[in-house]
């Protein structure tokens, strides 16, 4: 193979890491500090928020898709027509779990847990849009049970955008014990219209091909939930890169909506006895998702072809 013909092939493969034409181009993004978070915008539209305080953690919310509609639920940050009004701790898309030295983090519940937000590492706007954070994980009485630092990219094109969620936790100022329970641990809640349980045509299908219910604590690559948004079939894949904690993750993904990744549920996914994961004190593990907001189903959305891409990148 020639050097023209390595390169052509390295730049092709490039533009599909969204899953995306070759013959598109990234756009560029725009990032404004404010007072709830950063606002990031491409073509001087509002892609996304990341929130540094909603209910008991930071959340990403709004998230607009490729068309302009938006690609998760808006309650309880606004209440919306036609929405549910279940859950309010998922909050379109956060990163928590239920158990951590047994202070539930995931919901919003008397004696929950708090992601207290400290300080802003990076924010800077271009053909990838960059949001890096430092926050700390605080018991009810203010206790310190960890913390993270996470680093969001956002990109968009044409046909597609995309959000990867890099989280790294680490046991400070001692070990730190995740709970095996479902309730965890990175989350989206899709739009009520594409949930399954709306019967309005959603799916969720996975990358071994099992569908709805059948997806549910099941290992994967990726799963992707789609359907009607406004009068569009739309979709949002979450996918789970080689080198993140615990890959290939096992997926609490629900047919009434929630939309999660969770390397910690074993007992409640697989029936194997309770084994909570103790993170010695000062060791960290990752995480690493991407989520695609696409048109179409997975198919045409190039799902598997975006996973492909996402799995090549060294991270």
């Amino acid at each position: 193979m020639s050097r023209c013909t390595v390169l052509r092939v390295a730049v092709f493969a490039g533009f599909f890491v969204l899953g995306w034409s070759a013959t598109l181009h990234a756009k560029d993004l725009t990032v404004e500090k404010t007072e709830r978070g950063v606002t990031i915008k491409v073509d001087g539209q509002v892609f996304s928020e990341y929130l540094i305080k909603s209910g008991a953690k930071p959340v990403v919310w709004p998230i607009i898709g490729p068309t302009g509609k938006r690609m998760t639920r808006s309650y309880p940050m606004e209440e919306l027509a036609n929405e549910e009004h279940d859950h309010p701790h998922q909050r379109s898309l956060w990163c928590a779990h239920g158990n951590v030295d047994d202070i539930d983090f995931w919901s919003e519940v008397k004696g929950h847990g708090t992601t207290e937000h400290r300080e802003f590492l990076k924010v800077e706007g271009g053909p990838a849009a960059i949001v890096e954070t430092r926050n700390d994980w605080l018991g009810p009485d203010g206790s310190k049970h960890g913390e993270d630092v996470r680093r969001l990219t956002f990109r968009a094109d044409e046909n597609a955008r995309s959000i990867d969620f890099d989280i790294t936790i680490k046991a400070v100022p001692r070990a730190i014990s995740f709970g095996d329970t479902k309730e965890g641990m990175f989350g989206v809640r899709v739009p009520s219209s594409i949930r399954v349980e709306s019967n309005q045509g959603g799916k969720i299908v996975n990358s071994d091909g099992l569908v709805d219910k059948d997806a549910w604590g099941k290992t994967a690559d990726w799963v992707d939930y789609h359907g009607p948004v406004d009068g569009e079939k739309l979709g949002i894949a979450v996918m789970n890169h080689p080198s993140s904690f615990r890959y290939p993750t096992y997926w609490h993904v629900r047919t009434y909506g929630l939309f999660a990744a969770n390397p910690f549920g074993l007992h409640d996914f697989t029936g194997s006895a309770q084994a909570a994961y103790v993170l010695p004190a000062n060791q960290s593990f990752t995480l690493r998702y991407r989520v695609l907001l696409h048109k179409g189903d997975e198919k045409q959305g190039k799902v598997a072809e975006a996973f492909s891409a996402y799995k090549a990148e060294k991270k």
